[in-house]
């Protein structure tokens, strides 16, 4: 049942439009609504898209709630000649597809029982009842077909506010997904201004332990979207004093090389990139690699390129150390090395140095190295691993030379190396 508070809300609420919303009128959208919404059904927007749509921020993924079942659902967006997948279907989520753009539609719900990483839950078709089982006031916020604002819970002040605030009590909803501590913070960086909340803050301070219990790939996920956003440098600061940094990390954080980075990837127009982000805060030595990885179960991938800013102690390269770098490491991994080293340094002469070092990438590209084992092969060398090794002799002294040694005098080279191999294999 609303309360009195509640339905004061809503009402205040009806007669706020939502502007400047291009997707809500999006063809694709308004099929869903017109699908959905018949036969007495009631159908509206939620969440992030109303959220951002509100702070005129980018919209990416459109999801909806709605009083009609599951089942209902499905057979409503079928009839409507629109394609289904029951994505979640026992959660309630069903996505609807058109013309190639998907959508979760989701029906009410209550939580019935959690235990801090997952809910059993029942399908109802009271929307405050609905609302009060999401994380976050801004969170809360609904629309319907033609824009009208429906805030059950007073998300839309503090939305305007950029105020961050758990619906209800905040211990209780960070006890029904521990996620919600880390996701607490990360919203704060993304969409919070000012200090952070303080029931919010208490509560998560409270509740840190529960972080133990969550999977290494949902905290990664969460993680590395606060690493880049805007406020990231308050909320992990805020994060590591109350201890729970070292605790998600398993080791000390470097918060002042992540400052440094991220303010780097603005000074050069990049974009923020969280896994160069995450290896500023977190790598100090090799033995951080292996660690990290299992953490956090990075891909062969991510490890290779957090192992290459782990190798930034070199005090000093010079131009053509610079160009074998690049060659050997590849663009991105050397953008990796040169930006921790950047980041790493400490005075303006060192910093100045390694920007020139890091713009080798704009000035430069490594050719390819000229020979194959083909080429090998046409001037006598034997079928097996010696070719592999002659080749990879010749790309090293090719890389010595600063990559100036022609094609015509590796194989007079590669020639000679075969000659003097003759007599031991005659």
């Amino acid at each position: 049942m609303p309360t009195r508070k509640a339905a004061r809300q809503a009402q205040s609420s009806a007669s706020i439009k939502l502007g400047g919303a291009d997707w809500l009128h999006s063809g694709g959208v308004q099929a869903v609504f017109d699908a959905i919404g018949r036969d007495g059904h009631i159908i509206r927007a939620v969440g992030g898209a109303v959220r951002n749509a509100l702070l005129s921020l980018p919209v990416a993924d459109i999801d909806f709630a709605t009083d009609a079942t599951p089942e209902q659902t499905k057979s409503l967006a079928e009839a409507a000649g629109l394609k289904t997948i029951p994505t979640g279907i026992d959660h309630g989520t069903i996505t609807v597809v058109v013309e190639g753009n998907s959508f979760e539609v989701t029906t009410l719900r209550e939580d019935v029982e959690t235990d801090g990483r997952r809910a059993i839950v029942r399908f109802g078709r009271d929307w405050t009842r609905d609302a009060q089982r999401r994380d976050f006031t801004m969170n809360a916020l609904y629309c319907d077909a033609s824009g009208v604002i429906f805030d059950p819970l007073g998300g839309l002040a503090d939305t305007m506010a950029l105020r961050v605030r758990f619906i209800g009590d905040a211990r209780q909803r960070i006890r029904e997904d521990y996620l919600r501590t880390l996701r607490f913070f990360r919203f704060h960086a993304q969409y919070g201004k000012g200090t952070i909340d303080r029931a919010g803050l208490l509560a998560a301070v409270r509740e840190r332990e529960g972080l133990r219990y969550l999977s290494p790939e949902r905290v990664r996920v969460e993680l590395f979207k606060l690493l880049t956003a805007r406020g990231a440098k308050h909320a992990l600061a805020a994060i590591f004093d109350y201890g729970m940094l070292v605790q998600i990390l398993g080791g000390p954080p470097r918060l002042a090389r992540f400052e440094r980075m991220a303010k780097l990837e603005g000074a050069l127009r990049l974009p923020p990139d969280p896994l160069r982000r995450f290896a500023a805060l977190a790598v100090f030595a090799p033995e951080d690699v292996r660690r990290l990885t299992s953490r956090f179960r990075l891909s062969n991938g991510e490890r290779n390129r957090i192992e290459v800013c782990a190798a930034v102690l070199l005090p000093s390269v010079n131009e053509r150390t610079a160009r074998r770098l690049l060659y050997e490491l590849g663009a991105e991994a050397y953008a990796d090395f040169t930006m921790m080293a950047h980041a790493e340094s400490g005075t303006p002469a060192q910093s100045r140095k390694w920007a020139a070092v890091h713009g080798l990438a704009q000035r430069w590209t490594p050719p390819p190295f000229p020979l194959k084992g083909g080429d090998l092969m046409a001037i006598g060398a034997p079928k097996g691993p010696r070719i592999g090794a002659l080749l990879h002799q010749l790309e090293l002294q090719w890389i010595a030379s600063d990559f100036a040694i022609g094609r015509d005098a590796l194989l007079r080279d590669a020639k000679a190396q075969l000659r003097a191999l003759q007599p031991a294999n005659s």
